[in-house]
């Protein structure tokens, strides 16, 4: 089978390797001609996502896989086309179709009889019926469900495991009509291994959904409840912190009872599941109200983090401190909607003179950010834990000469290689 994969960004590029270890001939598309070169060199461009390196140079060796920037000319020679195309909402919570519109419009230039075509960016519940199957059909003269076949299939992966999320978890198709949600269905079938999984209510799998409306509920369904949870064990922290509790406890009490999962409390979980998705759903239900608050909790988690060094402190005018962290979680280079902005955002409007470390960024990445990058062994009067990189597990004392107060937002530093120094973690009583 010849496959078009749109977007060779953290999940699009692992997609399209993943087809190729399968003996499909891939061709990835991308608009970075950059992205594109090095991916045709078998060199992966962006770090940190397990097995990819190894995979992308096997399939680049065997011709299962090429990149191009020519979308409309790789659908026009493929039986398939996958969307991976970031889709993000403005500061209104409006989605932003901007880029996820132009790949459209060179996907259906290319569109031929018999291709199916499956959007898994996160959408809106409506999107594929409503917005693409009408923008496929104007220019490319073919009616969706007849000529050609639409689902929506909703990436269930995390960046760094990509490949193994593939596996683990069941591959959710729907579309426009039974026609399309039975090709989809083959289609992944074809392309996919999965792990076996007794834990699951039917066996592990492609699942067929019937309808693009029901598969794009689910996607913003698991998000948006991830984000209400996560919003619920931050307030659990923030008043164990007043009881002079560690919630840390608590939820691991709490989560020994089965059907029980708190999530770990912490500075606002970035990337672009956790806090763009539930916007997405508030854009289907504004009358969410729970839904709106849980996002305006997590949201407001920077700001906890820094009223925290404050009282350690007093003041924050003209101190020094830095932030630990760029990427919204450790181990991934990607800043998307991380907890660092609002970090720094915060604290500057305390007056505090803020720098950022993070072992994954150079100097030159952190200023293209925004940032004034910090180098261990400068001297600092404070520090936010934001990220928990695995580098962070062995700080001390000595990388931060003169500190005197430490808020750890993500459980990741050791508070027995701080003597002496005022640490406070979120959700647990002062030291």
């Amino acid at each position: 089978m010849k496959i078009a994969v749109v977007a060779l960004g953290k999940i699009g590029l692992p997609l399209a390797v993943q087809f190729a270890m399968k003996g499909h001939h891939v061709i990835g598309c991308d608009v970075n001609q950059q992205a594109v070169d090095l991916v045709n060199a078998g060199k992966e461009p962006f770090p940190g996502e397990a097995h990819l390196d190894e995979y992308l140079k096997e399939v680049i060796a065997s011709g299962h896989l090429t990149a191009t920037t020519d979308t409309t000319l790789a659908v026009s020679q493929s039986d398939a086309v996958v969307v991976v195309v970031p889709l993000f909402v403005n500061n209104e919570g409006i989605p932003d179709f901007g880029w996820m519109d132009e790949a459209t419009t060179k996907i259906a230039a290319g569109l031929k009889p018999g291709t199916l075509v499956s959007y898994e960016t996160t959408l809106p519940v409506g999107t594929t019926r409503t917005r693409f199957a009408p923008a496929l059909e104007k220019i490319s003269g073919l009616t969706a469900g007849k000529d050609f076949s639409l689902v929506f299939s909703p990436e269930r992966v995390l960046t760094g495991r990509v490949f193994a999320d593939l596996r683990k978890y069941p591959k959710l198709v729907g579309g426009i009509d039974a026609k399309s949600t039975a090709a989809g269905v083959e289609f992944y079938e074809a392309v996919l291994d999965f792990d076996d999984r007794p834990d699951l209510v039917q066996p592990n799998g492609v699942w067929d959904l019937g309808t693009a409306e029901a598969s794009e509920m689910a996607k913003l369904a698991e998000t948006t409840y991830r984000d209400v949870n996560i919003a619920l064990a931050n307030q659990f922290a923030i008043f164990a912190e007043s009881a002079n509790i560690d919630i840390a406890k608590v939820i691991a009490a709490s989560n020994s009872q089965p059907y029980s999962h708190i999530h770990q409390p912490g500075i606002a979980v970035g990337g672009h599941c956790i806090p763009i998705y539930p916007r997405f759903y508030l854009w289907n239900d504004p009358g969410a109200t729970v839904v709106r608050a849980a996002r305006e909790a997590n949201a407001a988690m920077p700001a906890h983090a820094v009223s925290i060094l404050k009282a350690e402190l007093g003041s924050l005018t003209g101190k020094k401190v830095v932030v630990l962290g760029i990427s919204y979680r450790g181990g991934v280079k990607e800043s998307a909607f991380s907890g660092v902005f609002g970090t720094v955002a915060a604290l500057k409007a305390e007056g505090a003179i803020v720098t950022v470390h993070d072992p994954m960024y150079t100097d030159a990445e952190s200023e293209r950010l925004g940032f004034s990058p910090h180098h261990l062994g400068t001297a600092v009067d404070g520090v936010v834990l934001q990220a928990d990189h695995t580098e962070y597990t062995s700080l001390s004392a000595s990388d931060f000469p003169s500190v005197k107060a430490i808020v750890d937002g993500r459980r990741a530093l050791d508070s027995s290689r701080f003597p002496g120094v005022a640490f406070r973690v979120i959700g647990a009583p002062a030291r």
